[in-house]
């Protein structure tokens, strides 16, 4: 059984014999131990070698303290930083705790009070790592078993979700915009051993080439105008967890290039840096387009697709999996029945008929839009017809788009209780007479079922 490993402290002081003492010290207690003379040095140590806390002075050569600590807080917040000073004052110290350090300490170091501080902070920093860990377990929207879906493709695509998540191996998500890729993104990272570390996400196509490059790699100080600090980019503040490249189809031949190389070497190189870093991150990456046809036309790299395409999953559209749509459709209506604090039950027949015949070209994305628009529309407990969106309402009147058998109810010549009473009854003629298989098809109670023929006179 291996022993666990010694917590690593980087103490930062330009003062050779003080480093040299403090570092003597801190190896008897019993910690690993890296030093730095300033502030540049300890960030290349923080983004190529972990470290569980940091001890710095305040006043340096090149850059302060503050500006280091700074620095660390952009590219890793996690990690506890406790600033020492010769010269005690209040507002540096506020500057410090408004930066982030976890602690100020005054020179001459009183090592008792050094040593409790450096428990505390470690035992701290373990304490909120143990509890992002316990959140991102407990987030059911992200578990893998409550990704809303019975259709026969999606369970394929669960079940595959299932085995590929505690891999880590890079996978391509492909699908029609508005599916829900994120959401698979997201529910991959949420179930891998990578789910107490980051999940950075970079939406490819929103951003210009020239400034993804910098967005995913960073950039050195003056590498170009306006670049009047280094900045860690994406992949270095994934490092450890999960990077989500969404829309990956849509970069350029020459940000392609630099990506196989990050997949290839696990390196990255900032924008106007000389030197290469080793980055530990697992890569989604999700498109639209179909990839191999791109390969085919020359508009995208064969050696990338391959790459990227170790775990293909496909997101199914929604008009191929009508059977998941009742499920969606109460699943957003709970989730903004409750957001809006209105006591909205389910949907009136009609109106779930709607949705589910409806070809729904935004897929799920345009299904919750609709749901939300008539979640805040709605005056009773159940949505209607008159809440959903115009569009839905017109391709239901096309007759060609009507499901065979549905009654011609809606010519604009019927009152909205008289379109329900309609579905009612030809429910309950197609369940021949039975209330409860009527009830269930319906999807309200048998009650409610009794109470809407007793007012409508009918015998059943």
């Amino acid at each position: 059984m291996r022993s666990p490993r010694k917590p690593k402290i980087l103490v930062v002081d330009d003062d050779p014999g003080h480093l040299v003492s403090i570092r003597t010290i801190i190896r008897s207690w019993g910690y690993g131990v890296e030093t730095a003379a300033d502030g540049t040095t300890a960030l290349e140590i923080v983004t190529t070698t972990p470290v569980d806390l940091i001890l710095m002075d305040v006043r340096m050569a090149e850059i302060s303290g503050i500006e280091a600590l700074k620095e660390i807080k952009i590219y890793n917040p996690a990690i506890p930083v406790i600033i020492m000073t010769a010269y005690s004052s209040v507002n540096s110290a506020v500057e410090a705790i408004k930066a982030g350090a976890y602690e100020y300490l005054i020179k001459p170091l009183d090592f008792e009070v050094l040593k409790l501080a450096f428990e505390r902070a470690i035992e701290h920093a373990g304490l909120k790592a143990e509890n992002r860990a316990l959140k991102a377990h407990l987030r059911p929207d992200y578990d893998i078993a409550n990704i809303v879906g019975r259709s026969r493709s999606m369970k394929r695509l669960l079940e595959m979700m299932a085995m590929i998540a505690p891999s880590e191996a890079t996978v391509l998500i492909t699908g029609d915009s508005g599916t829900g890729k994120e959401l698979i993104a997201r529910s991959l990272h949420f179930n891998s051993p990578r789910k107490a570390q980051p999940l950075v996400v970079v939406n490819c196509a929103a951003i210009t080439d020239t400034l993804l490059e910098s967005e995913l790699f960073g950039h050195e100080k003056g590498a170009f105008t306006g670049a009047d600090k280094r900045r860690e980019g994406r992949f270095m503040q994934a490092h450890k967890g999960t990077i989500f490249l969404d829309e990956i189809g849509e970069t350029s031949a020459t940000m392609q290039a630099k990506l196989l190389r990050v997949i290839q070497e696990k390196e990255i190189q900032r924008v106007g840096g000389d030197r290469m870093l080793t980055v530990d991150v697992r890569i989604i990456a999700a498109t639209n387009r179909d990839l191999a046809k791109a390969v085919a036309k020359g508009k995208f790299r064969e050696d990338l697709f391959y790459r990227l395409n170790v775990m293909p999953l496909t997101v199914p559209p929604l008009h191929s999996r009508r059977d998941d749509i009742p499920l969606l459709a109460q699943h957003f209506l709970n989730k903004f029945a409750q957001k809006n604090r209105k006591p909205i039950k389910g949907y009136v027949p009609l109106a779930m008929d709607m949705l589910v015949n409806y070809a729904w070209p935004g897929n799920v994305r345009e299904l919750e839009n609709a749901v939300e628009r008539a979640v805040i529309l709605a005056t009773g407990d159940h949505i209607t017809e008159a809440q959903l969106p115009l569009n839905i309402l017109a391709q239901y009147e096309d007759a060609s788009r009507r499901p065979s058998g549905t009654p011609q109810i809606l010519d604009g010549t019927h009152s909205l209780e008289e379109i329900e009473k309609e579905a009612i009854l030809a429910t309950l003629s197609a369940s021949n007479g039975n209330k409860a298989e009527a009830a269930r098809r319906l999807g309200v109670t048998r009650k409610t079922l009794h109470n809407k023929l007793k007012s409508y006179a009918v015998d059943a």
